[in-house]
């Protein structure tokens, strides 16, 4: 391992790839890098399962006592997304509008998370390029040792070596953190969607059997069980009488 250490080679291309990023996406950018790649290694993953069984659980008791029923519950809902949209329906919101103002939410996040992948991809783009340009800085210093033999093979290992940590940490540290991190994106994404479709269909007061079918057709097949339990099964759900037909 201690022939994979070059302390020239280290502050060439690192400095390097930090000044670059610096350029792209400024300081504000650079200090949310701890922050993401936090993110990207422990990820808070959502719950899809729970957030079926808490979507259901609010159609049971909306179509048994209606839409302001759902009032006393919006203070005990963790999830801000979920809350608003709750908060809209129970201020009875034209649906259209509600849609329209949850995928906003949803635009401005995907925006906010594109920015934060964009800084691991741009230092993933750069660092091949520096740590090309780092060996070349090394083969030049080689030339002027031509008169040395014994020092050609330590210094034109430490020239390749900047290739390596270059071409090294852009595939093997930003890239993949870059996307990893669009990959919690895409499944953040999916899980606000089914939140839409499932506050759509507590508004419209549909059974709430339906509704969990709906938002069964999210989750993969092996996930779906565990949307179901505790508690009733979705499959078997009976019926109930609109609150408002009645």
């Amino acid at each position: 391992m201690g022939g994979l250490l070059n302390l020239p080679a280290l502050l060439i291309i690192f400095g390097g790839i930090l000044g670059a990023s610096i350029a792209t996406s400024g300081m504000e950018g650079m200090k949310l890098v701890p922050k993401l790649y936090k993110k990207a290694m422990s990820p808070d993953l959502p719950d899809f399962p729970s957030t079926v069984r808490q979507l259901v659980g609010y159609a049971e008791k909306a179509r048994k006592e209606g839409l302001l029923a759902l009032e006393p519950a919006i203070a005990e809902i963790d999830d801000e997304f979920t809350k608003k949209g709750l908060q809209l329906v129970v201020d009875g919101t034209d649906p259209e509008l509600v849609r329209e103002v949850l995928e906003i939410e949803i635009e401005g996040m995907e925006a906010r998370h594109r920015a934060g992948q964009k800084v691991f991809k741009d230092a993933g783009g750069y660092a091949p390029t520096i740590g090309v340009l780092g060996t070349v800085m090394g083969l030049l210093h080689v030339m002027q040792l031509l008169d040395q033999p014994q020092m050609l093979g330590p210094a034109i290992a430490g020239a390749f070596m900047a290739t390596l940590y270059g071409v090294g940490s852009a595939n093997i540290v930003f890239l993949p953190v870059a996307g990893r991190l669009a990959a919690l994106t895409q499944g953040e994404v999916l899980q606000r969607t089914m939140v839409i479709d499932g506050i759509l269909a507590v508004q419209a007061g549909e059974n709430p059997r339906v509704v969990g079918e709906r938002l069964l057709g999210f989750l993969p097949p092996d996930e779906r069980d565990a949307a179901s339990e505790p508690g009733p099964n979705l499959r078997a759900v009976p019926d109930q009488p609109s609150a408002q037909a009645a």
